[in-house]
């Protein structure tokens, strides 16, 4: 049988047919041998192939081929770090919420993300939620913000989960697609698929007055059937994003603005670092590449992890 999967726990997997019928799945333990390098050799958004087994009343099965993913996402494991996790495959595109404040997202996390995006050709639309409660100072932040990344060629929403502004336009780019939603805890990723499917009634929770951080109501990845010809993948919060497997020489490619200018610089295998003749340094200085997307590519080339996410650095 084949089926996709919708959830999973660590061991147990949600399994869904073409037909609509769900299974709880395991996996063989010859799985983990393969050399799959990441700690979930199965993510939601996989589509495999599995058996029944007969002493459960035929409601549980065992997985024992995963189909080629066309893309997914990944990151490095939380707890081990020469390791990675995929937070899901075989996505049509994602949503990554994006606040100013209560909790602020950085830059250099944004970047990292679009970076692991762009790396694994997963589409990336920015959405800055919770325009509805911000002053002038942090709006002229999101225009500014949002600027840059159009500039590079990212679709930027402004939208507001708890009025609705904006919400039918996301919602009008998710019909007949797969689409994960992505973003520190508490950037609204729960309310706005709440606001987009009220039938869901996800969990959501406040803000930590303590820390301005949010606090993580969804546990594990799980991909959901909407009422309108749509799939959607809420993921938990993400604290940080340490982006995986790429080379030096790379990692400039997966910076479009830096990959437009590339064939200028003298040196084809140019870092953009101390490089004579450098067209990315002289667009940068002649502000033509943002600043804030020229200091994420050099903390990710100097292998900088979670530290960045302390910066206090603002937009300029």
């Amino acid at each position: 049988m084949t089926g996709i999967v919708y959830k999973s726990t660590g061991s147990w997997y949600t399994v869904k047919t073409d037909f609509g019928a769900v299974y709880q799945c395991r996996i063989k333990g010859k799985f983990r041998l393969k050399g799959i390098k990441s700690t979930n050799p199965i993510a939601v958004g996989d589509h495999v192939d599995f058996e029944l087994e007969t002493n459960n009343d035929d409601t549980t099965g065992v997985i024992h081929n995963i189909h080629d993913r066309v893309n997914y996402i990944v990151r490095k494991s939380v707890n081990l770090s020469k390791q990675t996790h995929i937070i899901a495959s075989n996505i049509d595109q994602v949503f990554l919420l994006v606040t100013i404040d209560n909790p602020p997202t950085f830059t250099s996390f944004i970047d990292r993300f679009l970076v692991t995006a762009e790396a694994y050709s997963v589409k990336t639309i920015l959405l800055f939620n919770k325009i509805d409660i911000y002053d002038k100072e942090a709006l002229d932040e999101v225009r500014y913000l949002a600027h840059v990344y159009r500039k590079i060629g990212y679709e930027c929403i402004g939208i507001s989960a708890e009025t609705g502004k904006n919400v039918d336009k996301v919602k009008s780019l998710m019909v007949g697609k797969v689409s994960m939603f992505a973003g520190h805890s508490g950037v609204g990723k729960s309310t706005l698929v709440n606001a987009i499917e009220p039938g869901l009634e996800l969990k959501t929770k406040e803000i930590s007055t303590q820390h301005s951080q949010g606090q993580h109501t969804t546990t594990f990845a799980e991909m959901f059937d909407l009422s309108f010809d749509a799939k959607i993948i809420d993921t938990p919060g993400i604290k940080g994003f340490g982006v995986v497997d790429m080379d030096r020489e790379e990692v400039g490619d997966y910076f479009p603005e830096f990959f437009a200018l590339k064939q200028d610089c003298k040196f084809n295998n140019c870092l953009h670092i101390e490089e004579p003749k450098c067209a990315v340094k002289d667009a940068l200085d002649n502000d033509e590449v943002a600043y804030s997307r020229y200091r994420s590519y050099l903390q990710i080339l100097e292998g900088e992890d979670e530290h960045y996410r302390t910066d206090n650095w603002e937009a300029q």
